[in-house]
């Protein structure tokens, strides 16, 4: 993993991400904390061809988005459009909204939709990537419905951006899920997994939790991921704060090059 290819999830900062005002005001303190490269998700409002003046005025690389998801699956189109407009080529679908996961109709349906959208995108320059929560760990005739996902969308059309704290939580392993993907695994959701004094699970700053980082890391970069998204669902405090702790853990701990 070089410097370079980390990234600030903005999904982190969506409080803070409302007006272009506020916008312009985050991505300066990204900046400050030492990314270059943000992942967009979460924002109020914005012209693309703005966000893309405000990007570059801060010098950040638009590494990837999160675009919604029913907007993916029934009209790809515009995404597209969105996708040249930020001149960003990775975006993900982000959850499986009104899907019923016990219903096989709905799931073949999601299926056939992910495998069209990806071959529209992919005429076009762009790789439509899968962000998996912990629903998909439930199993369906004896395999997991995210490994229905990937054995049944080509991986010409669907790639991976696999949520280190979502694996954990529904029952993977995150180490072995970025070897399985390899060649398929353009980012990674970097998101560390601890437990409260309640005995509750819950998020947490990068290094900060009992995720094995340097083995995942080492294992990513062997799979070939491109990017690394730090994202944190909930801090306990200011934002800002936690995405600082986790660039410097990461900088210090897991960075092999400053390029």
């Amino acid at each position: 993993m070089k410097l370079s290819q980390i990234a600030a999830q903005l999904y982190t900062l969506r409080d803070f991400l409302k007006t272009p005002e506020d916008i312009s005001a985050t991505l300066k303190k990204v900046r400050e904390i030492g990314y270059t490269a943000v992942q967009v998700s979460a924002m109020g409002p914005i012209a693309e061809d703005e966000l893309k003046r405000m990007l570059a005025g801060e010098g950040l690389t638009c590494s990837s988005t999160h675009e919604p998801s029913d907007l993916i699956r029934k009209e790809p189109e515009k995404v597209i459009e969105r996708m040249h407009a930020l001149e960003c080529n990775i975006t993900a679908y982000p959850y499986p909204l009104n899907v019923d996961f016990s219903r096989t109709a709905d799931i073949e349906e999601l299926i056939t939709d992910l495998e069209k959208a990806g071959a529209k995108m992919r005429k076009e320059g762009i790789t439509l990537c899968y962000h998996n929560h912990a629903i998909e760990f439930l199993k369906v005739d004896g395999k997991t419905i995210l490994d229905h996902i990937y054995d049944s969308v080509s991986k010409e059309n669907l790639a991976s951006e696999i949520d280190t704290y979502w694996v954990q939580y529904g029952g993977g392993d995150p180490v072995e899920w970025c070897r399985k993907l390899k060649g398929r695994l353009p980012i990674v959701h970097l998101k560390d997994y601890k437990f409260t004094i309640e005995n509750e699970p819950t998020y947490g700053e990068i290094g900060y939790g009992n995720l094995d980082w340097k083995r995942l890391i080492a294992t990513a970069d062997q799979a070939g991921c491109e990017w690394y998204a730090v994202e944190q669902d909930t801090c306990p405090g200011d934002p800002f704060v936690s995405l600082q702790m986790s660039f410097e853990y990461i900088k210090e701990n897991l960075v092999e090059s400053y390029d």
